[in-house]
């Protein structure tokens, strides 16, 4: 039984680090994006949220039912988006010297 566990977790395992593979360009590319304009640092903080939208408490009459937990971290580009929406908010406080209170 142990070994039937240890090659479905190996399998499960390469593939999981195909998958690494495969998106590593395109987690460089997100990485390397420069933001130097104020409608795409606007449109780029509009788009990506500065939370999870789909965690939920549901509540009835006051009383939590239940807890959806937040799903973005099953996103494998989670971190880029969120450092490239952070970018975008750097560069419209410190470049634009704008109030960016209201995309948090």
């Amino acid at each position: 039984m142990n070994s039937i566990t240890g090659i479905s977790h190996q399998g499960t395992q390469a593939n999981h680090n195909y998958l690494d593979k495969l998106l590593q360009p395109i987690r460089e590319y997100l990485d390397s994006i420069e933001i130097n304009n104020r409608k795409v640092a606007h449109l780029l903080c509009h788009l990506i949220p500065a939370q999870c939208p789909f965690e939920r408490d549901v509540k009835l009459f006051g009383h939590l039912l239940f807890h959806i937990p937040a799903m973005c971290k099953l996103n494998p580009l989670y971190d880029q988006f969120i450092g490239l929406r952070f970018r975008a908010l750097t560069f419209l406080a410190d470049v634009c010297e704008e109030d960016v209170t209201g995309y948090c």
